[in-house]
């Protein structure tokens, strides 16, 4: 069984067809979905599919495209916002320096907000970097003097030296469907050497569908694909990745098991 740690359930091309989109996903072996949310205006609907759904859970937070909107958002708005049932973290924040949607200085700003709740909460935190590795891990290390919180970058694309600093960290990482593309020779290198026990998979669905799914919106079953491919990348068995990248999951996420 296999957890897509990281879709987008309310996004266009999945919230249409939802029901559908997770009965697809759970004949494919999928067994539990975290459902991202990246604005405040989307919360309620990403925690009430969670309720709704014994398999789903929630997140929330601010992505970095929409620092600028929520600026004066305030700390006690998120941190309540934790305390909902079914939420089991905090994002997706951090910093995006490639279409420079917002402010860096909000970005940053926010992104350390999100941090501080992750450690008052426990709540692991679910971090976005696009090329922003520098300023990321300089926070990142900043952040953690003050206090321990866990944390995940997701869809990981950065960097081998980056993947170092923030396995050092003590951060775990999570993989999508981008590994499994044909110039993706890079990633695929520091996928095959991330330590097992730091290890997700996820799609960041409706976006970067895996192959041999490509130019489709993608899924949450397409989850598979990109662990199939990660397993032989690894080459260890298809049924030992599943089983270790799930009980990552829930290890992080430990509200999941409570």
């Amino acid at each position: 069984m296999l957890i897509d740690s990281h879709c987008h359930l309310e996004y266009d091309g999945l919230v249409e067809n939802q029901q559908a989109v997770l009965d697809r996903a759970r004949a494919a072996g999928v067994g539990g979905f975290l459902n991202i949310s990246t604005r405040h205006s989307e919360w309620d609907r990403v925690v009430g599919t969670a309720q709704r759904e014994d398999d789903v859970w929630a997140s929330v937070g601010i992505h970095p495209h929409e620092a600028d909107a929520h600026e004066n958002l305030g700390r006690e708005i998120l941190l309540e916002a934790t305390k909902a049932d079914r939420v089991v973290g905090i994002g997706e924040t951090g910093l995006d320096y490639y279409y420079e949607k917002s402010d860096r200085q909000v970005q940053e700003a926010l992104f350390r907000m999100h941090i501080g709740i992750a450690r008052e909460t426990g709540l692991p935190l679910i971090i976005h970097t696009r090329d922003a590795e520098d300023d990321t891990a300089a926070i990142l290390a900043d952040e953690k003097e003050k206090g321990a919180f866990p944390a995940l970058i997701h869809c990981f694309t950065a960097s081998a030296d980056f993947g170092r600093q923030v396995l050092e960290m003590g951060l775990s990482i999570s993989i999508s469907g981008i590994v499994t593309f044909k110039n993706a020779k890079d990633l695929q290198a520091v996928a095959a050497q991330i330590p097992a026990e730091r290890l997700l998979v996820e799609t960041d669905s409706p976006f970067l569908s895996p192959v041999p799914h490509r130019g489709k919106p993608c899924e949450p079953a397409f989850v598979r694909n990109t662990a199939e491919f990660l397993a032989d990348l690894r080459e260890e068995p298809f049924e030992i990745l599943a089983e270790r990248t799930t009980q990552n999951f829930h290890a992080l996420f430990s509200r999941t098991t409570a």
